[in-house]
């Protein structure tokens, strides 16, 4: 397969393919068997007309129209390979030279948007604030909650249920006064606030106490997944068995030694200071690269032309469907509970995409001015772990991808590493204030930030008794 590639105005590219008349000829037999399969012909049982006389029955150029359909999409991703774009959108794809008969070439063309290219700003030595290590106490506050109530026992109490407590009852559900399916339960634990059944159904038993009946009225949502009772108003007989709070052991010394091997509670919040320190240090290396390399991205310039842009917001958008689909997730349903279409979530996620194409930029640009190369032997360590899967080599994996010029994917995601590292080597790490740290790592807002928040609130959103 032979690419010649055209740069265009505003990152399009015009790239211009021919495919050797071998490969050409093993599509149209390939289409030509296949047709040949649904024909009745005469002297040949159906399917077993041999593809000369599928051609010569239906000529040379329909059989190649059928052909083209399933090896366009082939030979396009290969041109990509060749050629080394790295294309942006749909191509306008257009057959410039069809074959009039077998052991003909194919040429094509098409023109698609590619990655913007970067003037590069300084990049090395770069000022980069970086996380420390030490973990809040807040933060081990909060595991050794977790260890707490882990070791909790419901303890039955005698009084009205409040929020918070585990109630033990038995209800029947029923609408219209009739008993439904699926509406009824014995020794049923219900978490008071958890939110766990539908509707105020929990608030409702709020005051009961063991011995009480409670009537309780529901709406079930329009989307439950039960359609039979989507948007109806069900009547629930609650019979309240238990009111059980949960006592949770004291964080001290006793504690340490029942749920850890330490003897005290200030060994074991060291314990979980040192682990979860561990636990988040390589992402604060990441976390530090990222910022070296959007630290050189500001010191950068790059054009990126409106539809590149929207293009590159559609492709993030058709690889969170195709995740959602391998996860047996409805896109559309996934959009309903947002409550958004497909373009407006596009639209939302524009900001990253542009920030995404200016880091490849960037990084591409640097490896450019670095003179970065990439040896057989570090495409072949790459591959290694991909290689175990087909049971063969790193080196052989990498020779078949050769064949195609998929090596030369292989190749540009060690280069952006590579200039990563040098980008995030030069830098100097700036200590990140403590604040920052603890929102950033562990999602801790600051005090002053929500006070802030409470007193800029509308007065909906304020509660009368507060």
């Amino acid at each position: 397969m032979k690419t010649t590639v055209t740069e265009l105005e505003d990152s399009r590219a015009r790239v211009e393919v021919e495919v050797p008349a071998d490969e050409v000829s093993v599509q149209v037999q390939r289409a030509a068997r296949a047709l040949a399969r649904e024909m009745r012909m005469p002297g040949f049982r159906k399917g077993k007309a041999p593809p000369s006389l599928a051609i010569q029955r239906l000529g040379f150029d329909t059989v190649f129209q059928e052909a083209i359909q399933e090896a366009l999409p082939e030979w396009y991703q290969r041109s990509v390979y060749a050629s080394g774009i790295v294309p942006i959108g749909s191509p306008d794809v257009e057959i410039t030279k069809a074959p009039s008969n077998d052991g003909e070439t194919v040429e094509f063309k098409y023109e698609v948007g590619v990655r913007p290219t970067a003037e590069l700003g300084e990049y090395k030595g770069l000022e980069v604030e970086k996380a420390g290590i030490e973990v809040p106490d807040e933060v081990i506050d909060r595991e050794v909650d977790r260890m707490r109530e882990g070791m909790a026992s419901l303890d039955v109490v005698d009084r009205a249920a409040e929020e918070g407590d585990h109630v033990l009852v038995d209800f029947v559900g029923s609408l219209d006064g009739v008993e439904f399916e699926g509406g009824s339960a014995t020794d049923h634990t219900i978490e008071v606030g958890s939110g766990q059944l539908i509707d105020d159904f929990e608030e409702q038993v709020i005051g009961a106490k063991a011995g009480d009946e409670v009537a309780v009225n529901v709406n079930f949502p329009e989307d439950y997944g039960a359609a039979e009772l989507a948007g109806q108003n069900a009547d629930f007989a609650v019979t309240v068995k238990e009111v059980r709070v949960k006592q949770m052991p004291e964080a001290d010394d006793d504690f340490a030694s029942d749920a850890s091997e330490f003897d005290t509670i200030e060994e074991l919040r060291a314990d979980i200071a040192e682990r979860l320190g561990e636990s988040v240090g390589e992402r604060i290396e990441q976390d530090f690269r990222v910022a070296a390399v959007d630290a050189a991205v500001a010191n950068a310039k790059v054009g990126i032309p409106e539809d590149i842009l929207r293009a590159r917001g559609e492709e993030r958008w058709d690889r969170v469907e195709r995740q959602m689909a391998q996860q047996g997730m409805n896109p559309d349903t996934y959009l309903q509970m947002q409550g958004k279409t497909r373009d407006e979530i596009i639209d939302e996620s524009l900001d990253d995409a542009d920030q995404e194409i200016r880091r490849e930029a960037v990084l591409v640009a640097i490896a450019d001015a670095e003179g970065i190369e990439v040896s057989d032997e570090e495409m072949a360590e790459e591959l290694e772990h991909a290689a175990s899967h087909e049971r063969t080599t790193g080196a052989k994996l990498l020779e078949r991808l050769k064949r195609d010029g998929r090596d030369k994917m292989v190749a540009a995601d060690i280069e952006v590493r590579k200039a990563m590292d040098v980008i995030a080597d030069s830098a100097n790490a700036v200590e990140m204030s403590a604040k920052d740290a603890a929102k950033k790592l562990w999602g801790l807002e600051d005090e002053e930030e929500e006070d802030s928040s409470d007193s800029e609130a509308g007065p909906e959103e304020i509660s009368p008794d507060e």
